[in-house]
């Protein structure tokens, strides 16, 4: 089940989650509405949406990339465009983006309401789309094992990454919750930053799948 490449994909998997995108944004502007608990809690829920992300991906992706070529072609083209898209979409809106991360409003989310809030951003981050459906996939062995199987395996090794990835965003942004509030400029370098890795791994795939093509 564990891929030949599985030591590469921990590399990959590892910067993508240390890129600030969506999820670690929304973590970090909820722990410096309503600090460190309900970040955790918030963290908690965004992995959880991803998971059930990835094996909806792995489940309607794996067998037909298994069969057809073409779909594992497209796949790379389509996810590498996507994601130079978002990082330079990230940068363009970085102003708003941090505006809205110091805006959360003055009453905190229950427990549940932080896990469930997690929930959802997790399974509509599209962050997270490209990469379970894009990048994910060039790490298995086509010609090995089942392919769903390697899909759900390394999303959930993602997922758990995540957790403690993104955890510990929100447990430092708790701490530093005044200095990151007194300055936009700070949340839009951190947007910028994020949206140039977006980029440079967006570019990377599309180089892989011409090297491979």
């Amino acid at each position: 089940m564990i891929p030949t490449r599985y030591p590469e994909y921990l590399v990959a998997a590892m910067i993508i989650i240390l890129a600030p995108g969506p999820s670690v944004l929304f973590v970090i502007a909820r722990a410096i509405a309503w600090g460190r608990a309900t970040a955790v809690l918030t963290v908690l829920g965004n992995v959880s949406g991803s998971f059930v992300l990835s094996s909806l991906v792995a489940i309607g992706i794996g067998p037909v990339l298994q069969r057809y070529e073409i779909a594992y072609i497209a796949v790379q083209w389509g996810g590498g465009l996507y994601l130079v898209h978002l990082g330079i979409d990230a940068i363009r809106k970085r102003a708003v983006h941090a505006s809205d991360m110091t805006s959360q409003g003055p009453v905190g989310p229950t427990p549940l309401q932080s896990i469930r809030d997690g929930f959802w951003v997790g399974v509509l981050n599209p962050k997270a789309i490209v990469f379970f459906a894009a990048v994910l996939p060039q790490f298995v062995d086509i010609e090995g094992n089942s392919v769903t199987h390697q899909l759900l395996f390394l999303g959930l090794t993602f997922c758990l990454l995540a957790f403690f990835s993104d955890g510990a965003w929100g447990l430092l942004a708790g701490y530093a919750r005044t200095w990151l509030a007194s300055s936009n400029q700070r949340l839009e370098k951190l947007r910028a930053f994020g949206g140039t890795i977006m980029i440079i791994l967006g570019v990377a795939v599309l180089y892989s799948a011409i090297v491979g093509g």
